[in-house]
């Protein structure tokens, strides 16, 4: 795709704040750079934020505010995790709806015309000009951050573990998992974390559950963890679980204690 920005650019390519306007926040927002964890926390789809020139992209707001406009409870899972093992987290600023932080440039999800069973009609037959004006203004900085970061890590220890969110029932099939871990090559990673969380009784934990890892479908898990040789995993977990702050910091309470033995903390 010779139209699109190369996911090797750096933040200097990206159109300033200035140009965007007041509704345009920076593409990623970082918390706890300096962390000195091992662990780097992204969480692709913290925000349900859309900009007022797209009109909901012709949605009501009660379909933005809902799953397919972004990972309910997942952004107050993140910031404490990042709080309790004092590590770097990466945060989307803008809807799924507009750019999927989590898919491939080439994937056809990547700006949805249909999420679940939701049309999306602002997204429908979109020209090559918009295609690109959201992918330089929200996925390439995005992932230009991330990578940037991970580069001034080479020498250090680093472990990838990304925060999501999932629906107890999609398209009328109910899911049991309270969460999943995700995996594609840190098998032996994942199943340790699956292990330390199913000590408390009654959690149903799964892995590749209910998703699996797919570079065809997936982006922050294959390009900034395995290309890089990094340890990596994705963090499923069912949003009626964490739509409170209080079933927010149970859950970053759990997933600290599960994490802890992997950083020798």
């Amino acid at each position: 795709m010779s139209d699109v920005p190369s996911q090797d650019l750096r933040l200097g390519d990206f159109p300033s704040q200035d140009r965007l306007g007041q509704d345009w926040p920076p593409a990623v927002e970082i918390v706890n750079e300096a962390g000195r964890s091992p662990i780097v926390l992204l969480c692709e789809h913290a925000s349900c934020h859309i900009p007022a020139d797209y009109s909901r992209l012709g949605l009501p707001e009660a379909e933005v505010r809902r799953h397919i406009g972004w990972d309910i409870g997942a952004a107050d899972v993140a910031r404490g995790l990042s709080a309790r093992l004092d590590a770097p987290l990466f945060l989307g600023t803008y809807s799924r709806l507009l750019v999927d932080l989590n898919r491939p440039l080439a994937a056809p999800s990547l700006i949805p015309g249909l999420s679940e069973a939701t049309t999306i009609p602002g997204n429908r037959e979109i020209s090559d000009a918009e295609r690109r004006r959201r992918i330089e203004t929200i996925f390439a900085p995005f992932h230009a951050a991330v990578a940037d970061h991970l580069d001034r890590r080479r020498n250090q220890p680093t472990i990838l573990v990304t925060i999501h969110s999932f629906t107890p029932v999609f398209l009328g099939v109910a899911r049991p998992w309270h969460a999943g871990i995700l995996f594609d090559r840190s098998e032996a990673f994942a199943r340790r974390v699956i292990a330390r969380l199913l000590h408390e009784p009654g959690l149903n934990v799964a892995a590749n559950e209910p998703y699996r890892i797919d570079a065809s479908g997936d982006y922050a898990i294959p390009v900034h963890g395995e290309a890089r040789g990094l340890e990596a995993i994705l963090v499923e977990i069912r949003n009626d679980q964490i739509s409170t702050p209080l079933g927010a910091a149970a859950w970053a309470d759990r997933l600290a204690a599960a994490l802890r033995p992997e950083i020798g903390a």
